[in-house]
């Protein structure tokens, strides 16, 4: 669980300042909205598509999870994210999976020794 906890950090992170920034977000909403991505991304994301496949498939795969889920919540909530914002967190968070991603890669290779 200790991952899961890192990730819910480290996509915050980008997510709720981003989500602040670009829209009229409050800080709850944000933080509300980047809990249930990184749930979503962390079931979906790192533990199917990453088990299955590689870093580069399942981060892909984690924005184009992050760019509908905020186009969506976006709508739902009535933010003022374009497109074009909700393209850039996705492809920030993105770069946050990427090195999260080598993170499980080193921690799944550290059992198999042990």
């Amino acid at each position: 669980m200790n991952l899961f906890f890192r990730k819910v950090i480290m996509n915050g992170i980008v997510v709720v300042p981003m989500l602040m920034w670009l829209s009229d977000a409050s800080f709850w909403g944000s933080v509300v909205t980047a809990l249930i991505l990184c749930v979503v991304a962390y079931f979906v994301g790192d533990q199917l598509i990453l088990r299955l496949s590689n870093n580069t498939i399942a981060t892909i795969a984690d924005a184009v999870i992050a760019f509908f889920y905020l186009w969506i919540v976006s709508n739902m909530m009535d933010w003022t994210l374009t497109l074009g914002e909700i393209l850039l967190i996705s492809l920030a968070l993105g770069l946050v999976e990427i090195i999260f991603h080598r993170q499980l890669g080193q921690v799944d290779h550290r059992r198999r020794i042990a």
